[in-house]
């Protein structure tokens, strides 16, 4: 059975840091695009951030750039998100998401109003709570 599980998420302070994992079960994450994004109460779900399988080139959107950092843990079957610097706005469910497409790339025009309908499998999403 096919299944992303998305975990680390939590409470923190403005200023503070957060590691989320996106686990996979049944297949291999290394060889399949990997994406981020998150749903804050009362918007639509945005695209934070893409790995390729065919390049490995990373994409943010932009008001994560230099904050997060989107990685492969081969050993682990596991995609990170290393989400530093968090904002009061970075408040929201994550999920994990795949095309499960073998080496393509992320869309090149990443962003946050990149389409999910691009990634037919998601994880059960993680909360991410920034607040003082």
């Amino acid at each position: 059975q096919l299944q992303l599980v998305e975990s680390g998420g939590g409470l923190v302070q403005p200023g503070g840091s957060l590691r989320l994992s996106c686990a996979a079960s049944g297949f291999t994450l290394d060889y399949y695009t990997i994406a981020w994004f998150r749903q804050a109460p009362g918007k639509e779900r945005e695209g934070v951030s893409c790995i390729s399988s065919r390049n490995g080139i990373t994409y943010y959107e932009d008001s994560v750039k230099g904050r997060f950092t989107i990685s492969r843990d081969k050993a682990k079957n596991m995609v990170n998100l290393q989400m530093n610097s968090l904002r009061v706005e970075d408040t929201a469910v994550y999920y994990c998401a795949t095309d499960l497409q073998p080496y393509e790339s992320c869309p090149t025009a990443w962003g946050p109003t990149t389409s999910t309908e691009l990634y037919p499998y998601w994880g059960q999403g993680t909360q991410v709570t920034v607040s003082s």
